[in-house]
């Protein structure tokens, strides 16, 4: 991945600091390179684990955890970490010149596909990170806890305007989560990076849309600008799940390597709370008051279900296209980091993004076609997640989704070869896409009262709330 603007100022370099294939970091790559007209062939590289689709588990998952260490921050640089300069790399990386509009919020393939329609950047109101655990272990989540609070003290003291949230799951995360701890940094106000990047960037009266992952999880909350989870949404699986006599966790912990007679989450009080990717109410706030000085109308999309969002998106690029004079009639079915925003919109085509590979994301994606006018071909792109899971789909699945196609039904043989237990690079949805035929010239850009519209009629059926 090609590094982006670096900030002057103290601490970490943004690109140093923001997880190497995290959400955040992909899809403003993604967005940016489509508003210049560029695709993602420089994006990502193929992990360990693609080299080794028919080792053994032990080999996979030391290769998965030796690549984990050579990125993550160590103990002594998250105390280095400075949000502010952060979100001023993420705003960097877009081209300097005046914008019909804005996208902020909770990360989503689905919202980076918006904003290119939009022809407006998409900036996250978090980052993920992943720091050094050196003496960790997948079944161990009390420890994991201990070591996260441990680093959040120095980071927060020097960061008060954000919030960590840790997440320790190993139906996700699977190897990685014994080797660092995940935290995602969530701002609590408008960073000044984003504020000047609206007062300097929008075309006046510009809106901006806020999109607001409404999902929750249990969540143990100490008072201290550090929450904790066991286990998140996008592992496919329930809360429930993570009880020490789950039999779905102790699939999770054996093929992770760990062991379920040591597994003893902490006792969680509170009943729920947002989820990783939520949005807090404190940068909520502050993007309206902004907003609302400076002339810009805000309009907030709260999104049940990654789904619920990825159908409405579609459904929008559908309707666009086709009042471009174009068939919207070719269907990608995207999937976590298997993405070409550019070369989606070259093509002409139709994006429903999945948030994993998960038999949940998968059903809400067929679901979502049994109900949809038919399409003349469907391309499938499964991301591999690089370890075995109760609740991933299997390949006959997504052979299911491609099954839709009229004419054309294309499952991805990269992303099928080894799946689920190896990885392809993002730039392995732009080498796809690139085969895809020609269909010029691009629409000019998408008003974004159309695009209300058409997320307010999903509401009814998707469940999105829009306001």
């Amino acid at each position: 991945m090609h590094e982006g603007p670096t900030a002057e100022g103290a601490g970490l370099a943004g690109d140093r600091v923001v997880a190497v294939g995290s959400a955040a970091r992909i899809l403003v790559a993604a967005t940016a390179r489509a508003l210049r007209g560029e695709d993602c062939a420089d994006l990502g590289h193929s992990g360990p684990v693609s080299r080794f689709p028919g080792a053994p588990e032990p080999v996979r998952r030391a290769a998965a955890t030796r690549a984990a260490g050579r990125v993550a921050l160590t103990v002594a640089q998250a105390g280095e970490v400075d949000a502010a300069r952060v979100a001023r790399w993420f705003a960097d990386q877009y081209p300097r010149q005046r914008y019909p509009g804005v996208v902020l919020g909770s990360p989503h393939g689905a919202a980076a596909h918006l904003a290119v329609a939009l022809g407006v950047p998409w900036l996250p109101a978090g980052f993920e990170m992943s720091v050094h655990w050196t003496d960790g272990a997948v079944d161990r989540p009390g420890a994991a806890l201990e070591h996260g609070a441990a680093l959040a003290a120095p980071l927060l003291a020097a960061n008060a305007d954000v919030h960590l949230r840790q997440v320790h799951c190993p139906a996700s995360r699977g190897p990685l989560s014994a080797v660092t701890v995940s935290l995602t940094a969530r701002w609590r106000t408008l960073p000044a990076a984003y504020a000047r990047f609206l007062a300097e960037r929008l075309a006046p009266g510009a809106p901006v849309l806020l999109l607001r992952d409404a999902r929750t999880w249990p969540v143990l909350d100490g008072g201290q600008g550090h929450s904790f989870q066991v286990g998140c949404p996008g592992s496919g699986l329930d809360p429930v799940d993570f009880d020490p006599d789950s039999h779905a966790l102790r699939q999770v912990l054996r093929s992770a390597g760990g062991d379920d007679t040591c597994w003893e989450p902490p006792e969680v009080s509170a009943a729920s709370g947002s989820a990783e990717h939520g949005v807090e109410s404190g940068f909520e706030l502050a993007a309206r008051d902004f907003s609302t000085r400076q002339g810009h109308p805000l309009h907030r999309v709260l999104v049940p279900r990654p789904a619920a969002l990825s159908a409405a998106v579609a459904d929008l690029y559908r309707r666009w296209l086709r009042g471009a004079g174009k068939t919207g009639d070719r269907l990608v079915v995207e999937c976590g980091r298997l993405l070409d925003p550019w070369q989606v919109v070259r093509a002409g085509m139709v994006p429903y993004w999945c948030e994993n590979a998960t038999r949940r994301s998968v059903d809400e994606a067929e679901w979502w076609l049994a109900g949809s006018e038919p399409f003349s071909s469907v391309d499938v792109l499964p991301e591999p997640p690089g370890m075995r899971s109760p609740a991933l789909a299997g390949l006959p699945q997504w052979l299911a989704v491609a099954g839709f196609g009229r004419r054309r039904r294309a499952l991805d043989r990269a992303s099928a070869r080894g799946y689920p237990v190896t990885s392809v690079p993002t730039r392995r949805a732009t080498e796809v896409l690139r085969a895809q035929p020609y269909d010029l010239p691009v629409p000019p850009a998408l008003g974004v009262t159309e695009a209300l519209t058409v997320l307010r009629d999903s509401a009814t059926y998707q469940g999105l709330l829009v306001s």
